[in-house]
């Protein structure tokens, strides 16, 4: 990954409504969510919803994919996980004790065991 992309994936969820969608597909997993059921579980409008959905589509953080009148919007976590290696790539001068391998929101003590 180079700067630019990193930039313009940290600068499209570096607004807390396009945060909260961000977070909110990728706790809904591989099948997405429906833009409007994103839009009423977030309280977001739905033109302010698209102004959002275009932004992190744009920046690759996001794909869709239409399923009848549905448009269903998709978290893409290869974009994810390669924008959290970019921000920990050489952690902590190779010491790994600061720096938690986090996966699925399994903390580390559960994955040791």
């Amino acid at each position: 990954m180079d700067n630019k992309l990193a930039v313009t994936q940290l600068a499209s969820i570096a607004q807390e409504a396009r945060l909260d969608i961000f977070r909110l597909l990728v706790q809904a997993g591989a099948g997405g969510l429906p833009a409007g059921a994103v839009g009423e579980r977030l309280k977001i409008p739905a033109s302010t919803l698209s102004f959002h959905l275009k932004e992190l589509s744009r920046a690759g953080l996001l794909s869709s994919r239409q399923q009848g009148r549905y448009v269903y919007y998709i978290a893409n976590y290869d974009a994810m996980n390669g924008l959290l290696a970019y921000l920990t790539e050489n952690c902590c001068a190779g010491q790994a004790s600061c720096c938690l391998d986090v996966a699925c929101g399994v903390e580390e003590k559960e994955l040791q065991s």
